[in-house]
């Protein structure tokens, strides 16, 4: 049994203070820093980090720092109150900019790492604005050593810590001993993690004794206890400073010592917990991996054993990836790394790499209402039969944005809208005008009308993506049947597993819409077609976060939930298309998708072709434009949410 133990019972199970930057990992793998041409952005400081990876774990977590009161601040706000962090401590800073972390990848050895942290906000933390009753709530209190550092960041720190002492709040630290934020070396040097410092033990001496738990590397224990290069004799210092207190010493792929009572003549003779050996991708981020993993779990009650072994595996699956917050693992992941089944090498297991996407924090979609005008052709032949010039295409799909932002207020729609529009010569500015309204934004990839699949301006679709905002859902419509000529079929499908692997590189949902050519379609036979194919893709590998599908009987629907249910249970579920049918025909189809796999709808031309064509020979104008589509996809917005009482009526 652990003497560490955690008031119960609290708003919040942990509270960091520390660093909150935003981290911008170089792209290009073995490349200096210098060479680097892309970054990645993410979350990023020991604290944020912790706060973060404990969150996604499971438990009630908290950020107390500062950030800019600018863009980057805002960016890291929203990432972790989107991971369920709560933020109402974290202070905005009118005139300092939210720090920043700039990370390269030469190779397993070597991470260029610069640290933007001139006057930043974080390390301008204000202890005034530091609060009691906060801490108060919470069962543990973390701190990285780095807020050791500097008057300011140290007022605030001891003020947290003698708050949470007062309340029987546990106390961490995490040593997270960086010397070129200690001043100790030059600003190019960020990746040197010990120089030896008189000063800064010093300090950290100073602290020690106000905490229940230290962790750290050996080398950090080397700084907190003063004898450099020898473990022992450091651990004994920081024994004397602070007798009750736990000690955790990270050891890499060793994995980590546990030390509660007397410091032992051999760090191997302490009670010893293995690591696990992975390949190395990025080293940076272990030590919050592993402190996330153990953290949770003490906070979840379990036992010195089975928390080191979540610890190190958290460490070495972030080691595995690219960045260090955003590849924190997902309790669904640390089941299947420790289900028997997962592949040796992390960057190799596929159902890892899919539950880390699938079951991460994310925005729930129920009851969709998309209004689909990515339509090329259709409005091309509309202007052409009126008459009218092309040119006039992008303002009509602006005005299609009108009329379903007319329907989200109207019908209370929020967080149900969502529109499916092209991002080329005729939709871009509809497209742009969509995006960061909270809408579901999807957005074709496909050549019009292409058998074999095709994509849409380019021969390279994963390099068209990098240019997409990541809310964007890649829609691709594929007219395939599984009794297709095999090298049709074969063609077709290698296309739809390289916008697959595409979409997993860039973080893009997909959305796969099957429509069976009617040639090989027989009357009655398209639930069936629709259904092999759903059933082929996954067969194939292929796990779209959506499906599109034409209206289906009871039974169609029932099947493809079964199949959803076997093979992912973790996709979004299905949308309904339109395919042009007439309002009231969709609207009764809706009566059959009571399943709770299908999600919504997505509908086209069935809402605009009509009133399109009158405002491109001048019956309609803007307005009445606006409000005959909004008339037209309010019809399906309420048929969706009648759907029920439909059946119940028919009944």
């Amino acid at each position: 049994m652990s003497k560490l133990q955690f008031p119960a019972m609290r708003r919040h199970d942990l509270a960091c203070l520390g660093r909150l930057a935003v981290d911008l990992y170089a792209q290009q793998f073995g490349a200096r820093l210098e060479d680097a041409r892309s970054f990645a952005m993410y979350l990023g400081g020991s604290s944020a980090n912790l706060a973060f990876g404990v969150a996604r774990l499971g438990c009630k977590t908290a950020m107390i720092s500062r950030v800019g009161d600018e863009q980057m601040g805002r960016y890291l706000i929203e990432t972790l109150q989107r991971e369920g962090c709560d933020t109402s401590q974290i202070q905005l800073d009118p005139q300092r900019l939210t720090a920043l972390v700039l990370l390269g990848l030469k190779d397993r050895d070597t991470f260029p790492l610069l640290f933007v942290r001139e006057n930043c906000a974080d390390m301008a933390i204000a202890a005034e604005q530091i609060s009691e009753s906060f801490i108060a709530q919470c069962r543990a209190l973390a701190i990285t050593g780095t807020h050791l550092s500097t008057p300011t960041t140290r007022l605030a720190s001891l003020m947290a810590l003698e708050y949470a002492r007062r309340h029987g709040t546990t106390t961490v630290l995490d040593i997270d001993y960086r010397p070129v934020l200690w001043g100790l070396t030059s600003r190019g040097a960020g990746e040197n993690r010990y120089v030896p410092d008189a000063a800064v033990t010093a300090q950290l001496q100073q602290a020690l004794p106000w905490f229940d738990l230290l962790v750290g590397t050996e080398e950090e224990f080397f700084i907190a206890g003063g004898v450099a290069n020898d473990l022992i004799a450091s651990l004994r210092v920081v024994r004397e400073l602070c007798p009750d207190a736990t000690l955790v010493v990270k050891r890499g792929a060793l994995g980590c010592c546990v030390i509660e009572g007397e410091i032992p003549d051999d760090i191997d003779a302490a009670p010893t917990y293995r690591g696990e050996r992975v390949e190395v991708l990025n080293v940076l981020g272990a030590g919050d991996a592993f402190l996330s993993g153990l953290l949770a779990s003490l906070l979840q009650g379990k036992d010195w054993a089975e928390s080191t072994k979540v610890a190190n595996a958290c460490g070495a699956i972030v080691v595995s990836r690219h960045a260090c917050s955003a590849a924190m693992p997902t309790p669904a992941e640390l089941a299947h790394w420790f289900g028997g089944s997962r592949n040796p090498k992390v960057d190799a297991d596929q159902q890892l790499a899919h539950l880390h996407r699938v079951t991460a924090a994310r925005r729930d979609w129920n009851d969709l209402c998309v209004m689909a005008f990515d339509h090329r052709a259709q409005f091309y032949d509309i202007a052409r039969a009126a008459g009218a010039d092309e040119a006039r295409i992008p303002a009509l799909k602006r005005l299609l944005v009108q009329a379903a932002e007319q329907v989200e207020r109207s019908r209370q729609l929020q967080g149900h809208t969502g529109v499916l529009i092209d991002g080329g010569d005729y939709g871009s500015d509809a497209l742009a005008s969509a995006t960061g309204r909270g809408w579901w934004v999807g957005r074709p990839v496909e050549l019009p009308g292409s058998r074999p699949l095709r994509f849409d301006g380019t021969r390279s679709v994963g390099s068209a993506l990098v240019h997409w905002p990541t809310e964007q859902v890649v829609k691709c419509l594929v007219h395939y049947h599984p009794d297709d000529a095999y090298e049709l079929r074969l063609e077709q499908e290698q296309k739809v597993l390289e916008l697959w692997e595409a979409t997993r590189e860039s973080g893009n949902e997909l959305l796969l819409e099957i429509i069976p050519p009617k040639a090989l379609t027989p009357e009655g036979s398209t639930d069936d077609a629709v259904l092999r194919a759903v059933k082929r893709f996954y067969n194939l590998g292929v796990k779209p976060e959506w499906w599109k599908l034409a209206p289906m009987q009871p039974a169609g629907w029932r099947q493809l939930e079964a199949l959803l249910t076997e093979r992912d249970p973790y996709c979004r579920g299905a949308v309904i298309l339109g395919l042009n049918q007439p309002l009231q025909y969709l609207a009764d189809s809706f009566a059959h998708a009571t399943s709770p796999v299908v999600k919504g709808f997505m509908v086209g031309r069935t809402l605009w072709a009509d009133a399109s064509l009158k405002w491109f020979k001048g019956e309609f104008g803007d307005a009445e434009l606006v409000q005959e589509v909004a008339r037209n996809f309010a019809v399906l917005v309420d048929a969706w949410r009648n759907r029920h009482e439909a059946v119940r009526a028919a009944a």
